[in-house]
């Protein structure tokens, strides 16, 4: 798999991440939904046994094996510029407009 981001969106996740390493990851978050999820970013301090990395610029993407199908081969996450969220987009999908990051870090105090 592979995600494009342009340099605003490198400038927005290297805001996130702050001072601490962590990982991003992008995953159908379905805890308490009714529904098959909503797109979400979430740092983690460790990937879990059944992620897969992806490397983009200087940062650590992870998904999940099993969520791995529900992604087109490429991906584009975009910052929006108006609002604290992104986008992710492929060539064929509009996956979600509103997707936000959450700091799931041991030593997060968001």
């Amino acid at each position: 798999m592979i995600i494009y981001i342009d340099t605003y969106t490198e400038e927005k996740l290297a805001e996130s991440l702050g001072e601490s390493p962590g990982y991003f990851k992008l995953f159908y978050d379905t805890e308490d939904c009714g529904c098959n999820g909503v797109l979400a970013i979430e740092i983690l301090d460790q990937p879990l046994k059944t992620d897969i990395a992806v490397m983009v610029k200087s940062f650590t993407f992870l998904l999940d094996m099993q969520q791995e199908s529900l992604f087109d081969n490429a991906l584009k996450l975009e910052a929006d510029r108006g609002y604290p969220s992104f986008k992710v987009i492929s060539d064929s999908a509009l996956y979600s407009t509103n997707v936000r990051i959450k700091d799931g870090r041991g030593h997060a105090v968001k």
